[in-house]
């Protein structure tokens, strides 16, 4: 099935979830992936090996990160290719003084807000589609 590209159905039916727990960012030194832990996301950068995974795995790693955050899925399937996506939900969000830091992958775009807010920027993904 191919993803969708068409803007305002993107928008009306995004269908953002909110998942439960608390997810953090970390950046390791080295470029390899460690074992043993569940990641969510990687992105090999120059500096290092930056890894998204629950905030217990970091802290049972010891591992650095700054602030904690909540996971939300735009369950829409969108096309790689789409345009306007990542400007509606993030000027929703922006218009709400709530930071975002996206991940798109294949399938659906995840979106990651701070821990304290996620409600929050869940109400406003809601009614940016349901309002569109």
């Amino acid at each position: 099935m191919a993803g969708e590209t068409n803007i305002d159905t993107l928008i009306r039916e995004m269908e953002p979830k909110l998942h439960p727990g608390a997810y953090v960012f970390c950046s390791l030194p080295s470029n390899e992936l460690p074992k043993g832990v569940q990641i969510l996301a990687s992105f090999r950068e120059e500096e290092g090996m930056t890894l998204v995974v629950e905030q217990s795995e970091a802290d049972q790693k010891g591992w650095d990160y700054e602030g904690t955050m909540g996971w939300i899925t735009l369950s829409v399937h969108s096309a790689l290719e789409a345009v306007g996506l990542t400007a509606a939900f993030s000027n929703a969000l922006a218009q709400e003084g709530i930071s975002c830091n996206v991940v798109a992958a294949f399938y659906h775009d995840h979106l990651f807000v701070p821990l304290s807010q996620a409600e929050d920027a869940l109400n406003a993904l809601q009614r940016l589609s349901a309002n569109h």
